[in-house]
């Protein structure tokens, strides 16, 4: 079914991607298809696959599961020109499974080309109920760019149909629908792949909230370069405010390093009952290869000690 504007159509989601959409295509195959058993030798990540495989607790209980009644739901693959299978759905599967001691994975295998496997790619992933500000960027933008060369690709009886302005419109509500937030929404988080890795993951690591961190996204390289300085300066990240008259200075007149230093060395409101040691302090008392978070845990523990220790002492 397509939908007329003026004279111009506009292939609709189901014109796009032929019936259902990606979810529900999965859903109904999913049962209908073989399952192989693939060596795990076999099996590569998908390029520049946005969601992080970690080590963690999740992944344990995962492994511990795949140990004891194996793999479950079998993961989904595409040939490979040059030989084995690419992942498209199933990354922390088959990293359980080598945790677990298996040398294989249950797989179906499927001939996509790269636009709907990055589609199916990050529908697959986004149901995962936590996801860090990162990987939704990566995302919404491998899947925005892909809905956008499917949408450019229109069949031949629709061919010359698509009007060039309104795709990229089209696009960013087809990926804000299956995604279930707002266009708008979708593109303050796609913003955040302008930003610097070592920024981006202050975000990640909530050290930087989404909102200035979208702000800063505005920021040319160098202009984070220069913040990246600006932040070790003060020991401190930028609030919202900051952020915004950082952008704003950024787009009226450029900004320089001393600038930045300025703002970024405001006395914020909830920084006035907050006590902060720089990191060159705390590092004469800590062994080179620790963290900032093994640093903190180990201060925590010594104030418990040293808190019981004052209690005790009031008691005598």
């Amino acid at each position: 079914m397509q939908k007329s504007h003026g004279n111009i159509q506009l292939s609709s989601y189901d014109d796009i991607f032929g019936g259902a959409s990606p979810k529900e295509k999965e859903a109904e195959s999913i049962g209908t298809e073989q399952v192989k058993d693939i060596p795990l030798s076999e099996l590569h990540p998908f390029k520049n696959h946005p969601f992080k495989v970690l080590d963690d607790e999740e992944m344990a209980k995962t492994a511990e599961s795949i140990k004891e009644y194996g793999v479950l739901t079998p993961a989904i693959v595409r040939p490979r020109d040059e030989g084995g299978y690419e992942i498209v759905s199933g990354h922390r599967r088959c990293h359980a499974s080598e945790i677990a001691g298996k040398e294989t994975l249950p797989c179906i295998v499927r001939d996509l080309d790269d636009d709907a496997a990055t589609i199916l790619m990050v529908d697959a992933n986004m149901q995962r109920e936590s996801l860090l500000p990162s990987e939704k960027a990566w995302a919404y933008k491998m899947k925005l760019d892909a809905v956008r060369r499917k949408a450019g690709r229109p069949s031949i009886e629709n061919s010359g149909q698509l009007d060039p302005n309104l795709k990229g419109t089209r696009s960013n509500a087809i990926v804000a629908e299956e995604s279930g937030e707002s266009v708008k929404q979708v593109q303050r988080y796609i913003r955040l792949t302008n930003l610097l890795p070592e920024i981006l993951d202050m975000v990640d690591n909530k050290q930087i909230g989404f909102n200035p961190a979208v702000e800063l996204s505005y920021l040319d390289v160098d202009e984070q370069k220069r913040l990246l300085e600006a932040m070790d300066f003060s020991q401190t990240t930028p609030s919202l405010s900051q952020a915004q008259r950082i952008k704003k200075m950024s787009q009226e007149e450029g900004i320089t390093q001393e600038a930045m230093n300025v703002i970024m060395s405001e006395e914020k409101k909830s920084d006035v009952d907050k006590v902060t040691i720089k990191n060159e302090v705390l590092k004469k008392y800590f062994p080179k290869n620790y963290t900032p978070k093994q640093m903190e845990d180990t201060i925590v523990k010594l104030l418990d000690q040293w808190q019981k220790k004052r209690m005790r002492e009031q008691q005598l």
